[in-house]
């Protein structure tokens, strides 16, 4: 088995002197590959580094890489900059708490251009909401190539990270996203592979990194889980802490926030007890609005209500036929009703 180290670890293999068997050649292997104490030791120890501050309520933590998880269109990057705006500005976003004094924010935005980065904070392109000037936002720059040196653009790209980290001197990162940066690829073992890397720049230089990922198509009628990130299991090992935003069934508008993974605290935020949110922008910034906590089985789709792809298809093209929604669903043999969900979900879906 290959052992491939993080990034600017330094490990160096001595031959043992006298190896008199596989057993003593392993114990005398080099001290900086484990790092052996008493698990007293390691509690005096950790008890003088300071208590992990919330960042962002009790869903993510200082020092952690947290994963925020959701399918398209239920407003990540809106809830991301929020949550990157309170930071930086110790201002938190009710109800959820920020401990943490104000500091510069890294917002890694490669969904967005400028212009329609523009568009949400502004009015109507007008009186510009005013950013902190240490809310640093990069984005991909479409001209580069990868320079001599590097073996491909992964590469490329996380030494142009770290590099930017270094410059800025920030201790908060948002990724946003985590899929698209592999190349524009959705495969989860392109994701694993940037989640070490972002993993090892965490570790090397004391980040706090929050992780935009997507998840892939899911039943809408049962509650949201770990399994429903793409590339889960792995990536939900390199995680300290995920979340992820749902959409009601009874209300299109009314989004909620759910816990899914948790290191640093208790499950506060559970099916039991979600965050219901709806977006709004007063004036220049868009955002999310706490109105309140509910169940989610409250907010999702009845089994019978589970709408069939072959009808969504047949709906739509009928429509496109000139038919109404009673014509529609006198072919289909279903309600009007439900004719116009599965064009409403075909619309949203294209």
């Amino acid at each position: 088995m290959t052992f491939n180290p993080p990034i600017g670890a330094h490990i160096q293999f001595q031959e043992p002197q006298k190896p008199v068997s596989i057993l003593d050649a392993e114990l005398e292997q080099p001290e900086d590959l484990f790092n052996v104490n008493t698990a007293n030791h390691w509690l005096r120890q950790a008890s003088e580094r300071p208590v992990p501050k919330m960042l962002f309520g009790k869903f993510w933590f200082e020092g952690e890489l947290c994963i925020l998880f959701a399918d398209s269109n239920l407003g990540k990057s809106i809830l991301a900059v929020q949550i990157g705006n309170s930071i930086n500005t110790g201002i938190p976003m009710y109800p959820f708490v920020v401990e943490s004094q104000p500091q510069p924010i890294l917002y890694c935005d490669f969904e967005l251009t400028d212009k329609q980065f523009e568009s949400r904070y502004s009015d109507d392109y007008q009186n510009h909401y005013a950013f902190r000037d240490d809310f640093y936002r990069a984005e991909l720059n479409p001209g580069s190539e990868v320079p001599k040196g590097f073996a491909n653009f992964d590469e490329y790209l996380i030494a142009s990270l770290e590099r930017t980290i270094v410059q800025t001197g920030v201790k908060v990162i948002i990724v946003d996203n985590l899929t698209y940066l592999r190349n524009e690829t959705e495969q989860a073992k392109n994701a694993l592979s940037l989640m070490k890397h972002l993993k090892a720049l965490k570790n090397r230089y004391g980040l706090s990194m929050l992780a935009l990922a997507h998840t892939p198509k899911r039943d809408l009628s049962q509650q949201i889980t770990g399994n429903d990130l793409q590339g889960s299991k792995m990536l939900m090992n390199f995680c300290d802490s995920a979340f992820t935003i749902g959409q009601s069934s009874t209300d299109n508008e009314l989004r909620y926030l759910k816990q899914i993974k948790q290191r640093n605290t208790e499950q506060v935020y559970g099916y039991n007890n979600i965050c219901l949110c709806r977006v709004n922008k007063p004036i220049n910034f868009l955002q999310f609005e706490f109105v309140g906590y509910g169940n989610e089985i409250d907010h999702l789709r009845k089994a019978s209500e589970r709408l069939n792809e072959g009808q969504m298809e047949q709906a739509a093209q009928l429509k496109l036929e000139g038919k109404t929604l009673r014509e529609i669903g006198k072919v289909m043999d279903i309600s009007f009703q439900k004719v116009d969900r599965l064009i409403k979900a075909s619309t949203a879906k294209a």
